[in-house]
Parts: C-alpha cells; structure tokens; sequence
C-alpha cells in the first residue's frame, strides 16, 4: 500500500488483546506474552508516531484486570515499573509526551509517583502523546466524573441545567485529549471491555484476528487502510 494515499488518523485507541493466548500456543507461561507484548507496544509507538499519528491510547490494565491469578498481575506491575522509569529518557529523546489515565489510588506508592514523574519529565515535549490506561474501566472512569459534577452542583457553583455533554467530557480522565478517530482490537475478539466507552461514541473499529505480541507496523497500515476508506457521517448525512 502507498502510506501517502492513507488518511492518517490523529488518535489511535488500542486494545491489545492475545498475550496469553499467544504465549499458550508457545508453550511457555502467559508472563512471557505480557513481556513480548510490552516490546511490541514500544516499537508500535515509534511506527506510530513516524506516520504521523498525534495520540496514542493503549489499555494496558482494567479494573477487571486485578482477577487475574497473583503471580500474573505482579509481572504486570513490574513491567510497568521497569517501563516507566526507562520511558522518561526514551521519551525525552523522541519527544514523546506521556500520560496516565485510569484510577491511580490502588496502585503500589512507587508506581504512583514514577507515573507523576514520566508525566513531569515530558509534559513539554511536543510530539506524540503517548497515553497509557493502567488501572482504567470506563464505567469507573464516567462514575468518577459524575461525582464531580455533583460536588460542583452540591457547592452550588454548578446547577443541574448547565451540565452538557461537554462538561462530562471535561470531567473524565480523558479531558485534554480527542476522542479516537480510530480503535484496533487484537486477537480476535470484538467487544469494548470497558474501554473509553463515552470517548468512542463515533470512531471507526478495526478488529483482527493477529494476537498482541505478533502485531507490527505492516498490521498498523492495514487498520489505517480500512480506515481511510470509511466514510465518517456523525449521524448525519452526506
């Protein structure tokens, strides 16, 4: 395909689904696809970012996430660790700014602030923001915002008629960011799991069979590609 007659999405939203099922069919320990999985996640970055995406939203860990048996969730955790505190100097040198979206509360002291650190350390770079959802459910996420709107109209500097669309926008995890333009599912399934659920209202899908830890730049193009050729209405007519 010739990348130039694609319509390049400006956010991207990824569910990257199939680690475990991955690792499985290898034989090895569903630890070992997360580990793959997170080599995939930095090289889709930078193929992102070269074909000039502007916003990276991945769903690294759920709410739900925490069910998952024990040793399973503390590799997670500890890759998470490693990476974002790698992340501030990669990201600095490719100009990467990053943020974290989910609820923070119930992550270990240490995770909490090298997130509040990575989020420092490359608030001014202006290349792609790379957006990380970790500890993250929608439902959660538009709970969380409701009830500061409450407490806006309980204080009385917010009254019932003006809440709008736009303020509940402004009030999720995701405020200073575009909805997605584009979301990818991999693995096969096709569901949102809880996913920037309000966000997604009017992006396009792309859902393939081809596991987290086997995707690269050539699956990226074929999700740009189908998206290009989808005509984007907003509930009206053309």
């Amino acid at each position: 395909m010739n990348v130039e007659d694609l319509k390049i999405p400006e956010h991207v939203a990824i569910i990257m689904d199939g680690n475990g099922r991955w690792a499985k069919k290898r034989h090895m320990p569903r630890t070992y696809g997360h580990a793959q999985g997170a080599k995939v996640l930095e090289q889709t970055l930078e193929d992102a970012d070269s074909l000039g995406i502007k916003y990276l939203t991945v769903y690294a860990f759920s709410t739900e996430n925490w069910a998952r048996p024990l040793e399973e969730v503390q590799v997670i955790m500890n890759l998470f660790r490693d990476y974002l505190i790698s992340a501030v100097e990669k990201c600095n040198r490719n100009n990467v700014r990053c943020r974290v979206i989910g609820e923070r509360s119930k992550l270990d002291p240490d995770i909490i602030d090298a997130i509040n650190n990575l989020e420092e350390k490359t608030k001014n770079n202006t290349g792609i923001t790379f957006i990380v959802a970790i500890n993250y459910g929608s439902r959660d996420e538009i709970t969380r915002g409701v009830k500061k709107l409450a407490e806006k109209v309980k204080e009385g500097s917010l009254s019932p008629e003006e809440i709008d669309g736009e303020l509940i926008s402004g009030s999720l995890d995701t405020a200073d960011f575009p909805d997605p333009d584009l979301l990818i599912r991999t693995s096969g399934e096709e569901r949102l799991s809880n996913f920037l659920m309000w966000q997604l209202a009017y992006t396009e899908f792309y859902f393939t069979e081809v596991p987290w830890p086997d995707f690269n730049k050539n699956e990226l193009l074929k999700a740009i590609e189908k998206y290009s050729g989808r005509d984007r209405r907003y509930g009206n007519v053309k």
